[in-house]
């Protein structure tokens, strides 16, 4: 059209020329505002870096002005006590909450400089820590260290989702969870790295790299809360707030060989944390706590739960921690299985539960066999196609002044593919590779309001059957399979099933918890080489890829109760914790 015009008042030639140079100037400025872009991305990048580098060379110079004045301080006293130790200590006196939190801050800078778990150092602490001891009545966290996932709102920081669409947007105030554990006496004094996105269970990011596991740095400590999961595995946290919308919590607890507890929804506020997919109901992420054991995640939510929570947040139910349930002693009637069907245990996983599965009856439980029903249909139909029910574009848009980290890339191609070209790779994978075919189609979405109505329906007409299942077996709890042992840095970003076993908690909104159990040994090692998984498709065949060098690493069991009865989800970990406890020390 422009050449057919220019030909009216130019020689062809100089026509010819003229649009020619249109065209090159048109592509300049494209590729010259492309560059812009980048460039503002990458000074964002290493503005948000350097912040970091100053921050942690102000914990450095913390340490080492507390050093100087206390040249007696026993670091080793401290860090060997457990929650429950340490809250008591402090409340006495025995110890003082500065000795505390600069021992903590010390230790985390000693495990930031072997995995690169922090984020950034909250300097408010020592303000904070301040203002706590001139309190008249002692918070039961009074003077502990707590660390907190990058993404959970805290005042003068930024919440970023490992996402640099985020970065340099600065929260005005702290969030709800924040808010009542300053309350109850903690000292937040770091922030913790995550996956870029969060819908990864490795822990890499294109702002601050990847995070390593503590046992072994060729291993993700898993994801989304890795930075979490690594620093209090490695002694640098006593506590800390991971969050869970897939998996988020369990995996790196599973990986890191630590304790975590993802609540109902709702049990306790969600208010204030960052999310790159706000609206989405169909998986429901909450906030929860990570520690050690299983008292200390029995504290934090005995200490969360409390009239400040509800004030702040009316719509958290006013139901606070019930510490009769989590204490009692009575026999419990404890369903499992080993295997769903979808996701084949690895031997050492499939070991890890029969063995607690046999600890749990000498110690005089009832075990009975339970069969989670539809679970691909759950997984791909319920949670996955409403997690992307507009198709992942919400999602990518994040993605417009980002680098896409490497570890992230699979993915993220698949998020980016049109719909129609997804319903095509799944129609004709489908004979070949069933599984992975079911889980692109998933991702074309629900395609309108009509059908997301019916979408949720459908998972109130899954959760009821579950329900249903589990009410028929007379069951109080649920004892199931964990992903683990920690996978080999760049795999989780190739094998989506490992989601698995924890999304389908976060479809029926059940309280889930995850605690170690044992470790791997050589004959599961040996094993391994002869996984096949139920598909022998690329997922299985990654697999072997992801777990093999795993020899000593933590293997994780799962705990589930109904929703709103986490103090029984939290007493059949304890109970697991108990009759474990003699084999994990040895």
């Amino acid at each position: 059209m422009i050449l057919k015009l220019l030909s009216h008042f130019l020689p062809e030639f100089l026509a010819d020329l003229f649009f020619a140079v249109f065209l090159l100037g048109l592509l300049g400025t494209l590729l010259l505002l492309r560059w812009m872009g980048e460039r503002r991305t990458n000074m964002k990048i290493e503005r948000a870096r350097t912040l970091r580098d100053n921050s942690l060379g102000m914990m450095e110079k913390l340490c080492l002005r507390h050093k100087s004045q206390n040249a007696d301080a026993d670091p080793g006293r401290v860090l060997s006590l457990s929650l429950d130790e340490l809250v008591e200590q402090l409340k006495k006196g025995s110890l003082s909450p500065e000795t505390v939190l600069y021992t903590y801050i010390e230790k985390a800078l000693e495990v930031n400089r072997d995995v690169n778990c922090l984020t950034e150092f909250l300097p408010e602490c020592e303000a904070h820590l301040q203002e706590v001891k001139k309190q008249p009545e002692k918070g039961l966290l009074y003077g502990v260290p707590i660390s907190l996932k990058d993404h959970v709102g805290y005042k003068g920081h930024s919440s970023h989702c490992g996402l640099v669409h985020f970065l340099e947007l600065l929260e005005k105030e702290d969030c709800v969870l924040a808010q009542v554990l300053k309350k109850q006496g903690a000292i937040p004094f770091v922030k913790t790295n995550i996956p870029q996105s969060m819908i990864n269970f490795d822990c890499s990011n294109s702002i601050y790299g990847q995070t390593l596991n503590p046992h072994n740095h060729k291993k993700t400590p898993g994801g989304s809360s890795g930075g979490e999961g690594a620093l209090i595995a490695g002694g640098g946290a006593i506590l800390g707030v991971g969050s869970d919308v897939l998996g988020s919590i369990r995996i790196p607890c599973s990986f890191c060989g630590i304790c975590g507890l993802k609540p109902s929804g709702n049990r306790f506020s969600a208010q204030g944390f960052s999310t790159p997919v706000s609206g989405m109901k169909s998986a429901v992420m909450m906030p929860g706590p990570m520690a050690k054991d299983v008292d200390s995640l029995a504290l934090f939510m005995k200490a969360v739960l409390c009239e400040d929570m509800f004030q702040l947040d009316p719509m958290v139910p006013p139901i606070p921690f019930r510490d009769e349930v989590y204490k009692s002693s009575r026999r419990l009637t404890i369903g499992f299985y080993d295997t769903d069907g979808y996701f084949m245990p690895s031997a050492a996983m499939k070991r890890a539960l029969q063995e607690t599965k046999t600890l749990l009856e000498e110690a005089g439980h009832k075990l009975v066999p339970f069969t989670p029903p539809r679970i691909e249909y759950a997984l791909n139909e319920l949670c996955l196609r409403g997690f992307f029910a507009d198709g992942g574009s919400t999602f990518v848009d994040k993605f417009k002044v980002d680098i896409v980290d490497p570890n992230l890339k699979q993915q993220m191609l698949l998020y980016q593919i049109p719909t129609l070209a997804k319903k095509i790779m799944s129609f004709f994978m489908r004979p070949m590779f069933p599984r992975i075919a079911s889980h692109i189609n998933a991702h074309c979405g629900v395609g309108s309001v009509k059908e997301l109505w019916k979408h949720n329906t459908e998972i109130q007409e899954y959760r009821c059957q579950f329900i249903e299942e589990w009410k028929k077996l007379g069951l109080d709890v649920l004892l199931c399979p964990m992903l683990g042992p920690a996978f080999n840095i760049g795999i989780p970003g190739k094998i989506f099933a490992g989601f698995g076993f924890t999304m389908l908690f976060n479809i029926l909104d059940f309280p889930a918890g995850v605690l170690p159990v044992t470790t791997v040994t050589p004959e599961d090692e040996e094993e391994l080489k002869h996984y096949k998984g139920y598909y022998n498709d690329p997922w299985d065949k990654e697999v072997i890829k992801g777990m093999e060098d795993g020899v000593g690493l933590p293997l994780a069991v799962q705990c589930v109760s109904l929703k709103w009865q986490e103090e029984l989800c939290l007493r059949l970990m304890k109970e697991v914790e108990t009759v474990t406890r003699g084999r994990m020390k040895k």
